[in-house]
């Protein structure tokens, strides 16, 4: 099996090496929790390879995602339009051919295949950051729209990684369709503790894979991005939902299924 690399290395130990070529996976997680930085280390490490790499964004300006990679030291623009192109699906202006002034799983779609015939043949890479923007206002159609992408987009054999927003008052509508059809699902956590912010991660789900099962406390650091600190030694209670949000959770989800 071809495995590509996190382009985290520690990370890589914890899934016998790295994502299985092809597969689609959700990566989800509450707001400021790693996901989009996780997902700039999987670029940078394609286009270290060589890999032909597409990036949709939704939810910050591609300018935006260039500078984040900056404080990495990942410079995207040396591979603008060669290995890389970046499509602004935030803006809803038609600033260049890379911009998607309406939002709508087709027009995605469309216009990362057109992204890929351009780039030419090769291995590819592609994340969507996130997928939930495609049906935040529509919740009950989060898993058709999920099998929509990975059907069409697995033509292409593109590897997937799908950023899904987890909203604790909003239960798990917004990353539930996402998890259903995913082939492997990292859930990244926050936590509150002593007044600092501490960010997890938990491989929950990788097909064909012997992963790790262990909640992992990770940081991010400037000019190198995630690091792992190490395993949570903690209670599960101490970053579990709390009860109250895991009725509601289970609530929603029989709503779901009744409508």
């Amino acid at each position: 099996m071809i495995r590509l690399s996190t382009g985290i290395p520690d990370f890589d130990k914890l899934i016998e090496g790295g994502i299985p070529q092809g597969f689609f996976v959700a990566l989800t997680g509450e707001p400021g929790t790693g996901k989009t930085i996780f997902s700039l280390h999987f670029i940078a490490q394609g286009l270290k390879e060589g890999d032909n790499c597409i990036y949709v964004t939704t939810e910050e300006s591609r300018d935006s995602i260039i500078r984040q990679a900056k404080q990495f030291n990942w410079d995207f623009e040396e591979y603008m339009e060669k290995k890389l192109i970046i499509i602004d699906a935030l803006m809803k202006e038609k600033e260049d051919e890379w911009s998607l002034t309406e939002l709508t799983p087709e027009e995605l779609v469309n216009k990362v295949i057109e992204a890929k015939q351009r780039l030419g043949q090769g291995r590819a890479r592609l994340v969507i950051d996130s997928v939930s923007a495609l049906f935040l206002d529509k919740p009950a159609m989060a898993r058709k729209i999920s099998y929509y992408l990975k059907r069409v987009l697995n033509k292409w054999k593109f590897t997937i990684y799908a950023t899904s927003q987890y909203a604790i008052t909003t239960s798990q509508a917004f990353g539930f369709g996402v998890e259903h059809v995913a082939d492997g699902i990292i859930r990244f956590r926050r936590a509150i503790k002593d007044g600092m912010l501490h960010r997890y991660v938990l491989i929950e789900k990788m097909r064909q894979t012997n992963h790790d099962k262990y909640v992992w406390e990770i940081d991010i650091k400037p000019g190198k991005g995630i690091v792992l600190l190490g395993k949570l030694n903690e209670r599960r209670e101490d970053y579990a939902l709390p009860q109250k949000v895991m009725q509601k959770i289970k609530e929603t989800n029989e709503n779901n299924k009744i409508e």
